[in-house]
């Protein structure tokens, strides 16, 4: 009997260590994403991964080259061929190098509400010693357009109401 009465002070404090009442959620806390002056952003009924994968294959079948491809950021690069002006005379000759468009797409959420914002900016000189970057906060180059297209498709993939 006094064995256990000690065994059970003894698994007491044991018990209580392990039912602290704690629920660690399926989706870690991360900082909020926000959407930053001249970015673009959308709320889309799809998961995180379903928005990476939609915007992944789209890119493929366009032929848009994919930088950088992670859990919650795509970023993609398109060449500017031919002469712009407008582009030259905002952002400066890119006469060392090729120039192109790099278009960021972060995205964060849950399987059915996943933010996504979108950035445009200028790289003149690309993959030189002397690219620059230029954030291009002007809406003929960041429009919702391509925003809008990706929520449709990932909606439809996605299987949420």
């Amino acid at each position: 009997m006094r064995r256990l009465a000690v065994l059970a002070a003894l698994a007491l404090p044991l018990a209580a260590c392990q039912s602290s009442g704690r629920s660690v959620s399926q989706y870690p806390q991360q900082a909020a994403l926000t959407v930053p002056a001249g970015a673009q952003s959308v709320r889309v009924a799809a998961s995180p991964d379903a928005v990476r994968q939609t915007l992944v294959s789209g890119a493929s079948e366009r032929g848009t080259p994919i930088i950088q491809n992670d859990a919650n950021m795509v970023v993609l690069e398109r060449l500017v061929t031919g002469e712009n002006p407008a582009l030259d005379s905002e952002f400066g000759p890119s006469d060392n190098g090729q120039r192109k468009f790099r278009i960021r797409v972060r995205f964060q959420g849950t399987p059915c509400d996943t933010l996504v914002v979108q950035e445009v900016f200028v790289v003149n000189n690309a993959g030189t010693a002397l690219e620059q970057v230029f954030s291009v906060t002007q809406p003929q180059y960041n429009n919702p357009e391509s925003l809008i297209g990706l929520k449709n498709k990932a909606e439809v993939l996605s299987g949420c109401a």
